[in-house]
């Protein structure tokens, strides 16, 4: 009898030791699972999946070799912006409410109301503090009354927080406070000095959670009025020399990714080619990312101004069939290459038209690179452009022409001069329209 009396209090121990991680998102109807992942400093681990019911609730259970650390729970596609952090200590359950428009609440768990309580507290000052300086305020009884507080609150919640994983996000978010009165243009450049002064670069609970990359595009992108691409280049200088004595490589890398793909999407090549020169290409290369590599080398080499990516082509010459190359080619004054693909409902809208456009256009040659899982559709849509000259790039998206020009979407257009140079790059239609007149 003995034995079963230990064996059920062995079992209940074990079940006490079960914690979940549970919500409910709103409105229902626009959720369908929820998707948790252990996440690490250079990746996440998938750990489960939950349905979300009729009422937007969904409950994961976690057995008792989950560990204490950063968690992620991803409700949508595309998971890189459709997710959120949340902080698990091994102790507890964790239970929240989740809406596009409210946001994120935690009702069950400490470590996760901490922060977030912290996180509330901090930008009601924060308003005050814009607040002040937007009314251009100079009484300085309100300047130290308002910094006060901001002062008692990151003790308040530094003390309330001891010995809590949340205490490294509270530590790591300490604010800078002014000693004396400042204008808003010495605060606001003090801020900025001290802003990254606080975080641990080599923390594990900040590298597993979205913390550091939330801390260096505010750093880069919310803090400076003057946003040239000289000042940009010294504020990526500025979080070079705060990762400086990071010990991972892969935590530097995945954050000077982020900001490079950053400066890509927003058609900046002068800044993310500076921090693919300056540290970027370095690190990749030491440490063997080969796809990273060649992405940094194809969008450096198709900006306007470089020569175009040379490839193999195809053309017809009095009634034969000439194999060439692209910089071979010596028959327009101009050279518009088209990425497109027979099954891209846009490519079939968007090719009629240019073939409209150049109708008039005799010194331009299209180059028709059709990126196609098999040759059959490509075959019969080629046949309506006879004066393109056709060039089938099976592989589709792992292509080695659309890889060297670094091409990421269909109908994508290049347009080179005579001599193969890059001259523009044409978002769609109607800007490649505007830079033919």
């Amino acid at each position: 009898m003995k034995y079963l009396v230990l064996l059920l209090t062995l079992l209940s121990i074990h079940v006490q030791a079960q914690h979940t991680v549970s919500g409910t998102f709103s409105p229902a109807k626009d959720y369908t699972y929820a998707f948790l992942y252990r996440a690490t400093p250079t990746g996440s681990n998938y750990i489960d999946r939950a349905q979300i019911d009729e009422e937007g609730n969904f409950k994961i259970q976690l057995d008792s070799s989950a560990t204490a650390g950063i968690y992620k729970i991803v409700y949508a596609l595309p998971p890189e912006d459709n997710n959120f952090d949340l902080i698990y200590n091994g102790k507890e359950s964790t239970t929240l409410r989740f809406s596009v428009e409210k946001g994120l609440e935690f009702t069950h768990g400490i470590e996760n109301k901490l922060w977030s309580s912290y996180t509330n507290s901090m930008e009601m000052v924060n308003m005050t503090i814009s607040n002040y300086y937007t009314q251009k305020s100079t009484d300085k009884k309100a300047f130290h009354d308002i910094f006060k507080t901001l002062k008692d609150t990151q003790i308040a919640f530094e003390a309330s927080s001891k010995g809590t994983m949340a205490s490294t996000f509270i530590k790591a978010n300490t604010p800078y406070i002014p000693s004396e009165y400042e204008d808003l243009s010495t605060y606001s450049s003090n801020l900025k000095r001290t802003f990254l002064s606080h975080v641990d670069f080599n923390n594990d609970l900040l590298q597993s959670s979205d913390f550091l990359v939330d801390r260096v595009l505010a750093f880069i992108f919310g803090m400076t009025p003057n946003t040239t691409n000289e000042n940009y280049k010294k504020d990526i200088d500025l979080v070079a020399k705060s990762l400086s004595n990071v010990v991972n490589p892969e935590v530097k890398i995945m954050l000077f990714e982020m900001v490079w793909s950053k400066f890509k999407n927003m058609d900046n090549p002068e800044v993310a080619n500076y921090i693919s020169e300056s540290y970027l290409m370095d690190l990749a290369t030491k440490g063997n990312y080969l796809t990273l590599v060649e992405g940094l080398r194809a969008y450096e080499n198709n900006q306007v101004g470089k020569r175009a990516q040379n490839f193999d082509l195809a053309i017809t010459k009095n009634g034969k069939a000439t194999t060439t190359t692209l910089h071979d080619l010596d028959i327009a004054e101009q050279y518009l290459i088209i990425f497109w693909s027979s099954t891209c409902s846009h490519c079939l809208d968007e090719l009629p038209k240019v073939k409209t456009l150049l109708a008039n256009k005799p010194n331009i040659k299209v180059i028709a690179i059709g990126l196609e899982d098999n040759a059959e559709t490509w075959q019969t849509a080629i046949t309506d452009y006879p004066n393109f000259i056709h060039v089938l790039g099976l592989g589709k998206w792992d292509n080695p022409i659309s890889n060297a020009y670094d091409v990421g979407s269909t109908p994508t257009y290049v347009l080179l001069d005579q001599k193969k140079t890059i001259t523009a790059k044409p978002y769609d239609f109607e800007a490649l329209d505007k830079v033919l007149e």
